[in-house]
């Protein structure tokens, strides 16, 4: 099958190498000439320090490059999703299948990342998302791994499983793209907020404290938006919260820590070096939260923290005070 990945990030490397160990023709797509150059002359990828491209991965710089492709994976930053299916769309067939990898909500619109990409196709290519625990310094090393396809149409989901599933890289499918969309946005921003209790000097308790409560509130927003809250229990949920929240891969986690110990949000960025998607997430999830009438406390306090420089102390009292309550 003739594959476009659309981002030349970690991510986006390591999906293409899934791909063409799969024996699919890939082509990975990078918004920089030079970049592009770059990763065709070394065949190494500096996020992903430790693997050699494969020598039949194609990179291009022109979107022209998913002409021919049957199916395109978009794995930019989640606010380059509108522009990138902007600018692709005039290129793609109607029976192309598009694949997004890509975490977040967007700013403004809050819409999921499917629905960006339906309204920049006019709907004329089918859009599954593609999300759980999956670090690219894992992937690419060919660590197993597990992640959910998800579509409403069963067959649409099944073709991207048969298209990236093998020995090292198993897939699931579903039907709930609302679901594992949403658990893939909001679990960046509990990673941001695991990440400021672990610099604030908190330990195992505060984080299965923090996780458990967060995962509730990420349920109940889920449904409420028309997800299932069984999606949240699965790979998409819990798996790729456990993994975001616990491991120095993480970029919304270091950037927490770093939070937690006192660098402004912005100086925690500049650290990190990367996109933090949580920060971007979090003043749209709490826009959606108000809109639909979801109490979201934890999601409510790190936009405190990151939007408008709360104290951490303070957030921490904040929440351990709230008033009692039952558990569910």
């Amino acid at each position: 099958m003739k594959i476009a990945v659309l981002g030349s990030g970690g991510w986006g490397t390591a999906l293409s190498m899934v791909l063409c160990d799969n024996g699919h023709d890939v082509t990975l797509w990078s918004h920089s000439p030079e970049k592009a150059a770059q990763l065709r002359s070394s065949r190494c990828n500096p996020l992903l320090p430790k693997v050699t491209l494969p020598e039949s991965l194609r990179y291009a710089d022109d979107l022209s490059c998913v002409r021919e492709s049957d199916l395109v994976v978009l794995a930019t930053p989640s606010f380059a999703v509108r522009a990138t299916g902007r600018n692709a769309a005039p290129h793609l067939r109607r029976d192309t299948v598009l694949v997004s990898v890509s975490k977040g909500i967007e700013k403004g619109s809050n819409c999921r990342m499917s629905e960006i990409l339906v309204q920049e196709t006019g709907g004329s290519c089918k859009v599954v998302a593609l999300s759980g625990p999956s670090h690219a310094e894992e992937v690419s090393v060919r660590m197993p791994t597990g992640c959910v396809a998800a579509h409403p149409e069963e067959t649409v989901a099944r073709k991207v499983q048969d298209v990236f599933m093998n020995d090292y890289f198993r897939i699931y499918t579903s039907p709930d793209i609302v679901g594992v969309e949403l658990a893939a946005a909001l679990k960046n921003v509990v990673a941001l907020s695991c990440g400021v209790i672990t610099g604030m000097g908190y330990g195992d308790n505060t984080k299965a404290l923090l996780m458990t409560r967060a995962m509730a509130e990420m349920g109940r927003l889920g449904e409420r938006m028309g997800g299932s809250r069984l999606t949240f229990a699965g790979l998409a949920g819990m798996g790729d919260l456990i993994v975001t929240c616990t491991s120095m891969h993480s970029r919304n986690f270091r950037a927490g820590i770093l939070i937690g110990q006192g660098r402004t949000a912005r100086e925690a960025m500049d650290e990190v070096g990367a996109v933090v998607e949580g920060y971007y997430a979090a003043e749209s999830v709490c826009q959606l939260a108000e809109k639909v009438g979801v109490e979201m406390p934890i999601c409510r306090c790190a936009y405190d923290v990151l939007y408008h420089g709360k104290q951490t102390e303070s957030v921490v009292r904040e929440l351990m005070t709230r008033a009692k309550k039952q558990e569910n």
